[in-house]
């Protein structure tokens, strides 16, 4: 259970940073839907990501560190995996 709150967090996080990077990048967006379920797809897995590495802020913990971390590891994950995926649409429409 103690794992379950960071993962939310993540997912979350990870919605809001892929709806941050489309309406970033134009070009590459998917639409505020697709944005969100990619978003969410990369905040859970760029959590897992680095907790497998081992950073601990992003292993979890209801603490403001954990809290931050998180956040920080959706977010970007949400975002970066919403850039990748948008790009390679673009480049398969061409």
């Amino acid at each position: 259970m103690g794992n379950i709150v960071p993962l939310i967090i993540q997912l979350v996080s990870g919605a809001l940073g892929g709806n941050a990077a489309g309406a970033l990048l134009k070009k590459l967006s998917l639409g505020t839907a697709l944005n969100s379920i990619v978003g969410i797809l990369g905040g859970g897995l760029g959590g897992q990501l680095l907790k497998l590495l081992g950073v601990a802020t992003a292993t979890g913990g209801t603490d403001i560190g954990g809290i931050l971390g998180s956040v920080a590891a959706g977010g970007v994950g949400g975002g970066a995996l919403m850039g990748i995926i948008g790009a390679i649409k673009k480049a398969v429409s061409k």
